[in-house]
């Protein structure tokens, strides 16, 4: 029997709070402590740009640079989609649409897409499924709608395709001149088909920071702008992140929550645990775990290395993955992410009958029922062999989220380079793109097609059951 202790890295109330006294029967304090001279050289490379992609880094600065006026010109485009339209259409695919996606769902109602008087936001150009393409298509016949398309290059294929689509629709609907204002590209500053495309039709334009890579550009317009016309207080958001990015500049691991937290997952991973569980107890952190899995899971997953990235919604997973975790492979940890202050209370009522054998629970209210059922959870993990920390949120509002996010990236950046791998690139992607292009006979890969055809089994060589 494991005991808990409850240990904590913050360094304010208002933080993200990181709980890693659920690890300290696998880890000891001296282990974690003893990598501080690792921890300084890979912060030195992340400051100084020694370190490989270093051309990629412009994140680990950017929430103080952002001006005022770059703060109004998104807002000017944010109030306008929000005063003229019934629907926004993001357009984006990876980092140019999970972190908008993630903040949205954290910090809108639940059901904001049902309210006839709010703005709709819908996705697309994240996969190349016709179904949901044609449905968003047929629902958006009879709405009055904008496009957000996001793409450093403007040649993706799966956002190129669904601007291609919304772009023809959104014409047709209000003629090509007028369908000018209602289109928002946000992409390089001075070269590719989108930053073409954009002077030619005289669209408004937000630029991708040369710097700055899709996974980490949450708070570039890339994020800020669908956020804002999502009615976010984008503001309070950048305010979040400055206030992460100031108390993680530096680089000792009892005062750097994000840093202590890339310090235990490193060395989990040196004891094999090769697979880290981020679970949230809320749905609204549901697309924060999608952001959290490409962050890590693009950055990392290189040279036959790295931590694999998984994500599962208690108290709803621990009824189909709870079975595996408590008793499957022990090569797994969990990260827990816990909001301490609810804004909404339900409390238990009375039943006369109490034919639900309820009424034990009378007068508590779900939010600590949620919680009492996040530390029975932890507990049963632990002795089950799974060790687990826990990330604090103190509340989930702008400002928050902001932090937390920046928190990862923080984290993931520091992580990478203990980790001997490059963060900042992705060159396992372009294999699946070249393959495709060759196979879609795209112009300039005739050799990719012809060797790749080669390699295909025939179809009569084919072994199908």
């Amino acid at each position: 029997m494991y005991t808990l202790i409850n240990r904590e890295i913050s360094m304010s109330t208002s933080s993200i709070k990181l709980d890693y006294g659920n690890l300290l029967n696998i880890l000891s304090e001296e282990e974690i402590f003893s990598i501080q001279p690792a921890i300084n050289e890979c912060h030195n490379k992340l400051y100084n740009r020694t370190g490989s992609g270093s051309d990629y880094l412009g994140w680990v600065t950017l929430p103080k640079k952002i001006r005022e006026d770059e703060i109004s010109e998104i807002q000017s485009a944010a109030n306008f989609i929000r005063n003229e339209a019934e629907a926004l259409i993001v357009i984006g695919i990876g980092g140019s649409y999970l972190g908008a996606k993630a903040v949205i769902e954290a910090l809108s109602h639940s059901f904001y897409n049902s309210f006839s008087e709010n703005l709709q936001v819908f996705f697309a150009g994240h996969h190349l499924d016709s179904r949901y393409h044609t449905h968003l298509f047929q629902f958006l016949e009879n709405k009055k709608f904008a496009i957000i398309v996001i793409s450093k290059s403007g040649t993706t294929t799966e956002p190129a395709i669904a601007f291609r689509f919304l772009k023809n629709l959104l014409e047709k609907k209000i003629g090509k001149e007028k369908s000018k204002n209602y289109i928002f590209t946000v992409t390089d500053k001075d070269k590719g088909a989108l930053k073409k495309l954009s002077i030619l039709e005289g669209y408004k334009s937000f630029v991708i920071p040369d710097d700055v890579g899709g996974r980490y550009s949450v708070f570039t317009p890339v994020g800020l702008l669908p956020i804002a016309a999502a009615g976010i207080d984008i503001t309070e958001f950048i305010n979040g992140a400055i206030f992460s990015q100031n108390r993680y500049e530096m680089p000792e691991l009892e005062n750097n929550s994000a840093y202590f937290y890339a310090a235990c997952r490193n060395l989990l991973y040196r004891k094999n645990k090769k697979i880290e569980i981020l679970i949230n107890y809320s749905p609204a952190l549901q697309y924060v775990s999608e952001w959290w899995r490409q962050l890590f899971g693009e950055s990392e997953g290189k040279d036959h290395k790295g931590i694999f990235p998984a994500s599962c919604s208690f108290t709803t997973d621990l009824h189909s993955m709870g079975q595996w975790i408590q008793n499957g492979e022990r090569t797994i940890f969990e990260t827990i992410l816990e909001i301490e202050k609810l804004s909404e209370i339900l409390t238990i009522e009375e039943d006369n009958g109490n034919l639900d054998n309820l009424n034990f629970l009378v007068d508590k209210d779900l939010g600590y029922i949620n919680g009492q059922a996040m530390r029975a959870t932890a507990m049963a993990h632990l002795e089950g062999g799974v060790p687990n920390m826990k990330i604090k949120i103190p509340e989930l509002n702008a400002f928050h989220i902001g932090g937390l996010l920046y928190f990862f990236e923080k984290a993931c950046g520091l992580s990478g380079y203990l980790l001997g791998v490059n963060p900042f690139n992705q060159p396992g992607v372009e294999d699946y793109k070249r393959n495709m292009f060759a196979l879609l006979k795209k112009p300039g890969f005739e050799k990719e097609r012809e060797e790749l055809l080669s390699k295909m089994p025939k179809p009569d060589e084919e072994k199908i059951v």
